[in-house]
């Protein structure tokens, strides 16, 4: 279940600003607390369908199904290959793959073009052009860390053989993540004001307000912790 709620860090973008900045473009009489649960309910039934669809291949095949993200290249030209038309539908989907890691990554670049063009003045067309070139770079380095770049180290007691590329990756997913979800939970509760955050989220049942109020003070915070100091290794040690 820890590991589960880590990834969800990952998969719904949180401590990344990324669903903050897309709220921020609602209109100003839409729900966000409507509008969080339905992404939250669809990115979960999405990613249920997906597990059904690829596991059963991964073990009719023999394959491992801890290789990560990567399986998705493994298993379903598998199972293209043993359908009718596999050729054109696996095409068709890799197409559609593009497209979801193109829109994800402008979602991702939006909360530091935002900060540029709001903080820094800067043109929206050069502030995304500067920060795609930057995102560019830092892609290039992953890359080579899979072959001219590549180190191994030592995490957790795993050996990581693949560089800057696997120091990235702990940094976000073990660190940055749930550390800028803390934050973003203490600010909403106990810096932002009471009334501010009731006229953002839309709700008009008093009772749902104080729910949600009472869990961003005292569960999600303390969940959050947990799901950190897992993540990152601290929580066995302190057991």
């Amino acid at each position: 279940m820890l590991t589960a709620l880590g990834h969800a860090f990952f998969t719904l973008s949180l401590g990344m600003g990324a669903i903050m900045v897309y709220g921020s473009y609602l209109f100003h009489n839409a729900s966000i607390a409507r509008m969080s649960f339905t992404v939250g309910i669809m990115d979960t039934l999405v990613a249920l369908i997906a597990g059904m669809a690829i596991f059963p291949i991964v073990f009719a095949n023999g394959l491992e199904p801890g290789a990560g993200p990567g399986l998705i290249f493994r298993t379903l030209p598998l199972a293209f290959g043993h359908m009718p038309y596999g050729t054109l539908f696996g095409t068709l989907f890799f197409i559609l793959l593009v497209f979801a890691a193109w829109t994800s990554a402008i979602s991702l670049m939006e909360p530091a073009v935002a900060w540029l063009v709001e903080n820094r003045h800067m043109q929206r067309v050069k502030a995304a052009t500067l920060t795609g070139i930057l995102i560019w770079l830092l892609g290039v380095v992953t890359v080579l860390s899979f072959n001219k770049w590549s180190f191994s180290f030592e995490f957790l007691g795993q050996k990581k053989t693949d560089g800057l590329f696997d120091v990235f990756d702990i940094l976000t997913a073990n660190f940055m993540l749930p550390l800028g979800g803390l934050f973003i939970a203490i600010f909403a509760v106990w810096m932002m004001k009471k009334e501010s955050a009731r006229d953002e989220l839309n709700i008009h049942h008093e009772w749902v307000f104080s729910s949600w109020r009472f869990v961003m003070r005292y569960v999600a915070p303390v969940a959050i912790l947990i799901v950190f100091l897992h993540v990152s290794g601290l929580l066995g040690l302190l057991l």
